[in-house]
């Protein structure tokens, strides 16, 4: 049995790990670059995900095919014409041309951009672990192809760890793509090197051997990881932030699982992961049952995490044990491949048209019970009925789910941006997104004109916009919610609104009649409100109100120096911006008051309190101003007070910290 000596090894593997920290450094830097073009929600990564993992199915179907059907040195042509037309894709930059110009279906736009910018790149990254395998099982019988797999592994895991911990803080976006685009060069050099070693001692593939259930088990297998990958990421998102650190971590333990599973038969024990699974499975489906669970953000991240951990455990380990032989791995990595994709394509565009709620966890956790059931119910009764009653557990928390979610509901849909629901009460009518209040108003048409949950009187909002002098005021608003703002309106007064989200505007023009009682004049663009400043002349707004929360995550976008300049450049001298920052997992006050002294801005941290009887609950909020006067007036002075502590460094687009702003321990 002949092996390659130590340099083709040396260059084998080189090549495999470079091209997965490749292949998954881009992915950050990607959907990073074009995060605040889009609104900076969960929906741009969770589609950045999907694109990724059905590029990697193309991959994978092309690695397949030329190994079955063509010959060691026409397969080096063609991958050494391909590699070097990516090249003339260099650098991965998006032009401006991409940036949407109005309100639009957001997927379609980033799926071309993609296409275009990164597209053949990452395409030839996603072929080169299991072509490479394939060539060396082929050119080398002796050689053990499938540490490769793990050794790729690896390369990913290492660049999801490296990009927000060390790559992110300390480069720029810009210069990443850049750098990203030099170390493609090299890796073509290294994939064009192992095809013209490999290529005149290729033996001839064997035929498949694998039966057909065999394959479909390997691609639900894979499609339930994946499905677990990004539903998770997706709960992650909408409720904390959308930023890399939180993109990266559900992906990093993915990977992980596949790095413990391939890489060594030790660390996977079906006896050890199906009690793990159960655990798992349980502690996230107790977290789904109950709509307003939540704790603190680490308590949050450490029940998805073992969620995610155990599901994947069990559905990578599974796939371990079934490894055919070397002859038929690309069909392996193929069928892997076609399950990524299908659980990616499930979680990205067919739950959000298919539920009006977000699903898709529950919808994973039962999958993962039922393959459980599927592959353990001949080990006897005990293995039966433990998976068996896991799986009708799974579907009891996802049928209660839909029922609480459903209940006292006017209306609820879905799009990219989110789930919204109407819910009425015995008094009131509320908007929720996820599950937190987005707007409410008294149902007695006495009392619908008070401001309720973060808007009353005494809030940060409520101050700048009653105590504002100027008559007519100018007032600005990111975010629309139910239009509860507009209350604050008197006759000449104007209210401009920018809202990313059109089922939003639908709601609040149908559902509530804030907009429709106010005698100010009320315009509504539909957009993101940052990109939608930038394109206008200056507003000279009054008070400049920003509320654009995504569940309870604000996107990162518009908390950074360059959103702020835009906002600045929108407001009078004098003028007030209030900054909404009631969040129970960021403490987001230091990283305004670091902007504001960025700015020579004076800001001032509003809290008011929770008060049943009106609706109101509790709210903070940073107004940022030049205006002395206002900020001496005693309601403001009474109301206020200054931020203990600055953030470290001011957040951009090239930078921001999450650490730094978490609250491990949920406020009281």
């Amino acid at each position: 049995m002949r092996k390659p000596g130590s340099a083709v090894s040396f260059l084998f593997g080189c090549a495999v790990f470079l091209s997965a920290f490749l292949l998954f450094a881009v992915q950050p830097i990607m959907a990073k670059l074009i995060l605040p073009w889009f609104g900076g929600t969960a929906g741009v990564w969770i589609t950045c995900l999907m694109f990724f993992q059905v590029m990697l199915l193309a991959g994978y179907a092309y690695s397949f095919a030329i190994a079955r059907r063509l010959s060691g040195r026409t397969q080096f042509r063609l991958h050494a014409a391909l590699l070097g037309a990516a090249l003339l894709a260099l650098p991965i930059l998006p032009g401006e041309r991409w940036k949407p110009s109005a309100a639009e279906t957001p997927e379609p736009r980033i799926l071309a951009l993609l296409t275009v910018v990164v597209g053949l790149p990452y395409f030839l990254l996603s072929t080169a672990s299991p072509l490479l395998q394939s060539w060396m099982s082929r050119s080398w019988p002796g050689a053990r192809p499938y540490p490769l797999f793990a050794l790729s592994n690896a390369g990913a895991l290492l660049a999801l760890v490296a990009y927000p911990a060390l790559i992110e803080p300390r480069i720029s976006t810009r210069t990443q793509a850049i750098g990203w685009s030099l170390a493609f060069v090299l890796f073509a050099a290294m994939g064009i090197g192992c095809a013209w070693v490999s290529c005149g001692q290729q033996r001839a593939a064997a035929g498949a051997r694998s039966a057909r259930a065999d394959r479909v088990l390997w691609a639900a297998l894979s499609a339930t990881g994946s499905m677990l990958l990004l539903a998770t990421t997706n709960q992650l998102t909408e409720n904390i932030a959308s930023a890399p650190l939180l993109w990266t971590l559900p992906l990093a333990i993915y990977l992980i699982t596949f790095v413990l599973c391939f890489g060594s038969t030790r660390w996977y024990r079906p006896g050890t992961a199906a009690r793990l699974l159960v655990t798992g499975l349980g502690a996230v489906a107790y977290s789904i049952y109950d709509l307003q669970f939540s704790g603190s953000a680490i308590v949050v991240l450490l029940v998805l995490s073992l969620g995610l951990f155990t599901g994947c455990m069990f559905c990578h380990g599974e796939l371990s044990l079934r490894k055919p032989p070397e002859d038929e791995l690309t069909a392996f990595y193929l069928m892997i491949a076609l399950g990524g994709a299908i659980g990616a394509v499930f979680v990205g565009l067919i739950a959000p048209a298919l539920f009006s709620g977000v699903y898709e966890l529950p919808v994973a956790l039962f999958c993962a019970a039922a393959l459980a059931l599927k592959l353990n119910w001949r080990k006897g009764w005990s293995q039966a009925l433990l998976w068996g009653t896991m799986a009708v557990a799974m579907a009891v928390a996802l049928a209660a789910q839909v029922r609480s979610y459903h209940e006292n509901v006017v209306r609820a849909s879905r799009n990219f941006y989110g789930a919204l629901r109407v819910v009425d009460d015995a008094e009131v009518r509320t908007l929720y997104h996820g599950a937190v209040k987005h707007g409410a108003q008294f149902l007695d048409p006495r009392k619908r004109r008070l401001p309720t949950t973060y808007y009353g009187w005494q809030s940060g909002a409520g101050l700048a916009l009653r105590l504002c002098r100027e008559s007519p005021k100018s007032v600005g608003a990111i975010g629309l919610g139910a239009g509860t703002l507009a209350v604050y309106g008197r006759a000449g007064d104007r209210f401009h609104f920018y809202e990313i989200n059109p089922a939003v505007l639908d709601v609040a023009s149908s559902e509530f009649s804030f907009l429709r009682d106010t005698p100010a004049r009320v315009d509504v663009t539909l957009g993101d409100g940052r990109l939608a400043m930038e394109r206008e002349p200056p507003q000279q707004f009054d008070v400049l109100v920003l509320d654009a929360f995504s569940g309870d995550a604000i996107p990162v976008h518009l908390l950074t120096g360059q959103a702020f300049a835009i906002y600045l450049r929108n407001l009078k001298a004098g003028g007030v911006m209030a900054v909404h920052i009631s969040n129970q997992y960021l403490d987001l006050a230091p990283v305004i008051a670091r902007l504001a002294d960025r700015f020579a801005e004076n800001a001032v941290l509003v809290h008011s309190e929770k008060d049943g009887a009106r609706a109101l609950s509790e709210a903070f909020w940073m107004l940022v101003t030049r205006n002395r006067e206002f900020l001496s007036r005693a309601e403001v002075a009474s109301s206020s007070a200054a931020v203990a502590h600055l953030a470290a460094r001011e957040w951009t687009d090239d930078y921001n910290n999450l650490f730094e702003a978490m609250r491990w321990i949920p406020p009281r």
